[in-house]
């Protein structure tokens, strides 16, 4: 039999999800205007809360500090003027987005005379459980919105005080602007045990969105019994053909690993093709500086400073400024070794051939893939669809970057003249 302050946490998540469920049924009726107002106010008031905010963040650093956390954490989690600045306009791009709740898709007339339309409309409730990034808040926050949903917000214990100083000034721009507060809910008990009940408030949540690393999503594929969407680990790989310009492959290398490692769209493993290892591994690995690289006995013996990889290596997601290296000795061979190591999130190729690309870009199963440029465009707002809710690595309902479009779904709109079916 539960103790009783279980059910009093389980009365709580049922009642935050009540909340959100009530919400959504104002939101999802909500004019554009409303919403775009809405995300003006929410970004005003996040702005004027700027150090209230920042105060809280530092707890939160602070906490993060004298546990012994990786700066590559830390820095997910560290934040600034600049950075709620950036949040807030982030939110302040959306108003200039299309609102896709009620867009037509597509209309037919059958040859009975039934008109029939395809229209998007928002999934509901939305929520999303996240890790270490306060930044999530009001982006899901805001793409939530536009889109005619309830963020249904679960943040770790690591942001606790700056997800709650966030979400307070949210929730003053939403009560402003004349809509429900539960537009946003945060979860403020980060305790794993209200975690699986989150995932578990099948009568109120519609779709649920993971943001972290690989124990959450394991959390989500053993507990979860609302549906969801899986933003997974990013093993990215940049493969440097037998034909690639040295020159575009260093500048592309360089800026997919080192200029924001610590996040899913950085560059985590190399492969090379043998016929130029030799003469570009020395040049790539003069270029990352301060990046620990490891590889196969082909790169270790061109590059002394590549120390041999285990196993492990070859699939794992780092975070950090580490790198796998792979020699090998052909395109099919380059395909292969990504097919089976990928996470399914982006992939590269540097080449100057075209059919070269056109066979990686056909062959490789990946959200997103990417010729002569660097992963780290994989991106919600680098793709123009405004600020994401998460990457999905997964099939369906929606793959790559979330944007608006993605957090809606389709219902259809049959109009008659009294027909019926014989």
């Amino acid at each position: 039999m539960p103790r009783s302050d279980q059910i009093a946490e389980t009365s709580l998540m049922q009642d935050l999800g009540g909340r959100a469920s009530e919400a959504s049924k104002v939101l999802a009726t909500a004019s554009t205007d409303d919403k775009n107002e809405t995300l003006r106010t929410a970004a005003d008031c996040l702005v004027a809360a700027t150090q209230e905010v920042l105060d809280a963040n530092l707890r939160d650093v602070r906490r993060a500090e004298a546990s012994q956390t990786s700066e590559t954490v830390i820095d997910r989690l560290r934040l600034d003027a600049g950075r709620v600045e950036a949040m807030a306009e982030g939110l302040r791009k959306l108003i200039h987005l299309p609102d896709p709740a009620g867009k037509i898709v597509e209309s037919w007339t059958r040859p009975n005379g039934l008109q029939i339309q395809k229209v998007q409309v928002p999934l509901g409730v939305v929520a999303i459980i996240y890790e270490n990034r306060p930044n999530v808040t009001s982006d899901a926050f805001g793409l939530c919105l536009k889109s005619g949903n309830v963020a249904f917000l679960r943040g770790s214990s690591a942001a606790i005080d700056s997800n709650i100083a966030i979400a307070r000034a949210l929730r003053e721009g939403i009560a402003k602007a004349g809509l429900p507060e539960d537009c946003l809910v945060l979860v403020t008990d980060t305790s794993h045990r209200t975690a699986i009940e989150f995932m578990q408030l099948r009568d109120h949540i519609d779709c649920l969105i993971p943001r972290g690393g690989p124990s959450l999503i394991n959390s989500i594929l053993e507990n979860a019994t609302v549906p969801y969407v899986i933003d997974g680990d990013g093993n990215c790989h940049v493969y440097v053909d037998i034909d690639a310009d040295l020159a575009l492959a260093e500048s592309v290398v360089v800026n997919a690993k080192m200029q924001r490692p610590s996040v899913c769209n950085a560059a985590e493993s190399l492969v090379v093709h043998a016929d130029i290892a030799a003469e570009f591994l020395p040049r790539i690995a003069g270029a990352l500086e301060g990046v620990e690289l490891v590889g196969d006995k082909r790169a270790s013996g061109l590059v002394s400073a590549i120390a041999l990889a285990g196993d492990h290596d070859w699939s794992t997601e780092y975070l950090d400024l580490k790198m796998s290296v792979r020699v090998v000795d052909d395109l099919d061979a380059a395909i292969d070794h990504i097919n089976a190591n990928s996470t399914g999130h982006s992939e590269a190729i540097i080449t100057r051939d075209m059919s070269s690309a056109q066979e990686f870009t056909s062959r490789v199963d990946a959200a997103a893939v990417l010729v002569n440029t660097s992963t780290r465009f994989v991106d919600g707002e680098e793709f123009g669809f405004g600020a994401e809710i998460g990457i999905s690595t997964q099939k369906l309902h929606a793959r790559g970057p979330m944007g608006l479009e993605q957090l809606t779904t389709t219902k259809y709109i049959v109009n008659g003249q009294g027909q019926i079916r014989v």
